[in-house]
């Protein structure tokens, strides 16, 4: 059946033909169309337009979106939603005044998430992700881009992407797997940092590959963590095999994270919390996403990456949760637009684009995903009325969707 959304106060990210991406001055520019239709067919969208020129809704199934915006839904680009149990007591150390790396140092963090997840079932973890994947969808959550990393060991690794793939299989929006093994250094291999390197790339990619578990490969490039040359072995690796390259990268430090990804033709580069001139100079002219992660900085109470020096300087910027049980357990995608117009100075514009057209880059799924464009999935936000754009993500604790169309 035919779907038709009408009297629509405000149609936004409505192109005939979509960009790939936003950069620079471009994010500040958003289409949209006043007393709108959208017309969608078979999880498709068919159509849009002013009101004026809407088709006969006869035969369909009609949504009266009366003083409503409508835009597409969000693509979160970065999350690590498979995790066992939860990290409070680490929340309430960081109150008490130790940093991030003085947790991990201490058996915390990653480490205590591998863990957890070596001692669940697998149907366990997944019911809990699908948990979270459901309410990230109540949220205007259409894609998102699921990490391993928790596991660190073949056996945990390989458990972790099936429950991945098991969720990409049962939801009802996109769902992007990447394999993040060296996310940390266990603790057998805690002298022995290249012979973790080592199992990583005889093992662990081929094995993930066989069974076309990943979409993705990801490296943990910073400070304490993998070094750029490290990485960079991991990442060709993963190239040999079919895994395109993303990278946490500048979280800690200036830990040439951002060149490494860009060197490898990562699709994006994320976090970024700590980024130079050179660093955007590295990015400026690549066809690497430079996703941030506002939500992390938050939690951990950390400077927040230099959103504004990016766009002035030419970049293509998305917006992620980090959804994930260590430093930012929230998939709430309209807080990571709050946060990114009030503490990165991203206009309202901006925060949205990045969220939604350059977070579908950031994901591979750009040509399907993103924006309001015929032929694209319909994956459609319907808020409650509002009185303009800037208020979604100005009352930054009121949940402004009212309702979700996914596909």
């Amino acid at each position: 059946m035919k779907t038709i959304i009408k009297n629509i106060k405000c149609l936004v990210g409505c192109y005939d033909k979509a960009p790939a991406r936003l950069c620079g001055k471009e994010m500040s520019y958003c289409p949209t169309l006043s007393q709108a239709f959208v017309a969608i067919d078979d999880g498709v969208i068919e159509s849009f337009g002013p009101m004026t020129d809407c088709p006969p809704c006869d035969g369909c199934y009609v949504i009266d979106a009366t003083d409503r915006f409508v835009m597409p839904a969000f693509c979160d680009s970065h999350t690590h939603i498979i995790y066992a149990g939860s990290r409070e007591q680490e929340y309430e150390d960081r109150i008490a005044g130790l940093s991030y790396a003085e947790i991990a140092e201490r058996g915390g963090g990653i480490l205590n998430s591998a863990d957890l997840l070596h001692a669940t079932p697998e149907h366990t973890l997944y019911r809990s992700a699908m948990r979270r994947v459901r309410s990230m969808m109540h949220g205007g959550t259409g894609a998102i881009e699921i990490k391993s990393g928790y596991g660190l060991s073949l056996e945990d690794e390989l458990k972790m992407l099936r429950i991945a793939t098991a969720i990409r299989n049962d939801a009802s929006i996109a769902i992007r797997r990447t394999f993040l093994g060296a996310h940390a250094f266990p603790r057998p291999y805690r002298d022995d940092r290249d012979g973790y390197v080592r199992l990583i790339i005889r093992d662990m990619i081929p094995a993930i590959a066989a069974e076309q578990l990943a979409d993705y490969i990801d490296v943990f490039c910073d400070e304490g963590f993998f070094t750029p040359d490290q990485t960079r072995r991991i990442l060709e690796c993963g190239l040999e095999h079919g895994l395109r390259p993303k990278i946490h990268a500048n979280e800690l430090a200036l830990s040439g994270g951002i060149q490494t990804g860009v060197e490898c033709g990562a699709l994006s580069v994320d976090h970024l919390e700590h980024t130079g001139p050179a660093e955007i100079e590295a990015l400026r002219n690549s066809d690497t996403m430079a996703t941030l992660l506002p939500g992390a900085a938050f939690f951990l109470g950390m400077n927040y990456a230099p959103a504004r020096a990016m766009i002035d300087g030419g970049l293509s910027v998305a917006l992620a949760s980090d959804y994930n049980p260590g430093s930012s357990p929230s998939g709430s995608m309209q807080f990571v637009l709050s946060l990114a117009s009030i503490k990165m100075r991203m206009n309202p514009v901006e925060a949205l684009n990045a969220a939604t057209i350059n977070g579908a880059y950031a994901m591979g799924i750009e040509k399907s995903h993103g924006t309001i464009t015929p032929g694209k999935r319909a994956n459609i936000i319907i808020t409650k009325p509002m009185p303009s754009l800037a208020y979604l993500s100005y009352h930054y604790a009121d949940d402004m969707i009212e309702r979700m169309i996914f596909n």
